[in-house]
């Protein structure tokens, strides 16, 4: 947990920095309609995600923007390059709050470092919503995400079924630090001690949602467990590494069992020509939906639950292009 304190000592500096230079309101871009929801003014909403990394966040994005053309309302939408870069993250935070929009949505990526920040949004009067990970501070009013636990759970009673319910599982997580990483994962590891006690997990590795470090770690972790029977990948970086690596591998398609998250056409592909087992999809564009509408309630002063669950749901090759699944799903 170092790291997290050298983030929110960052942040601080940050915080107290813009206490001292004062805020001022830059200028829009993104979404836009002729009039906003309250006040008689256009309203302006500043997201900042996780990063642009996946398409996963592209979706997000599309979701957002159609919910700030029906409300008549103008968004911006940020994120870093890679969902490693706590520092680039807390920049973009900071440029939100200086130009001082209506409401602000955040997805943080360090829960911690990321409380200064939100602190000094409370105090320029500046309603926060929250998205995907939440920080652990009481500033935002609510959040829209899929229950990770329940999704990792529900990876887990799939991969479960599929192994015949025994032989040896790994993971390839994205990250041990943001709520998504840790959550996917720990749904997926209690979900198996409770209810399989026939199957053991051999190994937990992090390749940062990264796809060429997670096929390294799953060719490592293939190399070290001749007969790992399978593999889960929490999102869709780490899921399309271990496809790379079982296809490097020459590996035929069902020898391992591959369970992945989210979606992109590399996944669906995959599922498709059988190499993965199937993937937990969310509801990106419902997320994005969620945390514009939400914002703009908040500037409005609506109550709305802490937490608002956007849902997650299993698809393979079976299910894949049902009228149910598809709209959840990107490529």
């Amino acid at each position: 947990m170092k790291n997290s304190y050298v983030k929110a000592a960052v942040a601080i500096a940050i915080a107290a920095a813009l206490t001292l230079t004062g805020c001022g309101r830059g200028g829009d871009s993104g979404s836009s309609g002729s009039s906003g929801s309250g006040g008689g003014k256009d309203l302006d909403i500043a997201l900042v995600s996780k990063g642009f990394q996946h398409q996963f966040w592209q979706a997000v994005k599309s979701g957002a923007e159609a919910k700030a053309k029906e409300l008549g309302v103008t968004m911006t939408f940020d994120g870093p390059a890679s969902e490693t870069e706590v520092d680039a993250q807390l920049q973009m935070l900071q440029a939100a709050i200086e130009r001082q929009p209506d409401a602000i949505g955040y997805a943080a990526l360090d829960p911690e470092a990321c409380v200064p920040l939100l602190d000094q949004a409370k105090q320029a009067k500046i309603p926060v919503v929250e998205f995907d990970a939440g920080c652990n501070s009481d500033v935002p009013v609510t959040i829209c995400k899929t229950d990770s636990k329940v999704a990792g759970a529900l990876a887990a009673q799939h991969m479960a079924e599929l192994m015949g319910k025994k032989g040896k599982v790994a993971i390839v997580g994205h990250s041990q630090i943001n709520s998504t990483g840790v959550e996917r994962r720990d749904g997926f590891v209690e979900k198996m001690k409770s209810d399989y006690p026939d199957i053991k997990i051999v190994d937990i590795q992090y390749g940062d949602g990264d796809h060429l470090k997670s096929a390294d770690i799953a060719k490592a972790m293939l190399a070290a467990n001749p007969d790992l029977a399978g593999l889960y990948g929490t999102n869709e970086g780490s899921a399309i590494g271990i496809v790379d690596a079982v296809k490097e591998l020459g590996l035929k398609p069902g020898k391992l069992t591959v369970v992945g998250f989210d979606s992109g056409k590399a996944q669906i592909d995959a599922i498709k020509d059988g190499t993965m087992a199937g993937a937990i999809t969310q509801d990106p564009v419902g997320i994005g939906a969620c945390t514009l509408e939400s914002a703009v309630n908040a500037i409005n002063g609506k109550k709305m639950e802490k937490v608002q669950d956007t849902g997650s749901f299993w698809y393979d090759k079976n299910n894949v292009d049902d009228k149910d699944i598809t709209p959840k799903l990107y490529q």
